[in-house]
């Protein structure tokens, strides 16, 4: 697992704070650690921090989106939170896609959203 990233589990949600800008391989093993702990956890949702990036590129963005679909196949939504303005602003002109992801503005915002959520079938049984 990554150093510079702290998983935490709340409720049913993983949250996954990423403390500064990772390495491709950083990157991959993050994306690896966080599939399987939805899965040991049952976590519902993934909440990826990403506060602290100076840049969000077109490998990182692929890699948000191949969690979120795997997250997905495992029965959690993936929730991306604290875009900075300036990456944003820059992904927007560089044309990234982090679809199937949602953006909240923050760790709060994110956790209202999901708190708001319908809960999975299995969940209510």
């Amino acid at each position: 697992m990554p150093g510079p990233v702290a998983i935490q589990t709340h409720r049913d949600y993983l949250i996954a704070t990423v403390h500064g800008d990772l390495s491709d391989k950083e990157v991959v093993a993050l994306r690896d650690e966080l599939a399987e702990r939805v899965g040991q956890s049952r976590a519902r949702a993934v909440i990826v921090d990403v506060t602290d990036f100076d840049v969000i590129d077109s490998f990182v963005a692929r890699s948000l989106r191949a969690l979120a679909i795997t997250a997905r196949l495992r029965g959690a939504q993936t929730i991306i939170v604290g875009i900075q303005p300036d990456v944003a602003i820059a992904m927007v002109q560089f044309r990234l896609d982090l679809e199937p992801l949602f953006a909240a503005l923050d760790l709060d915002e994110a956790l209202r959203i999901l708190d708001c959520a319908p809960r999975r079938v299995t969940d209510d049984a």
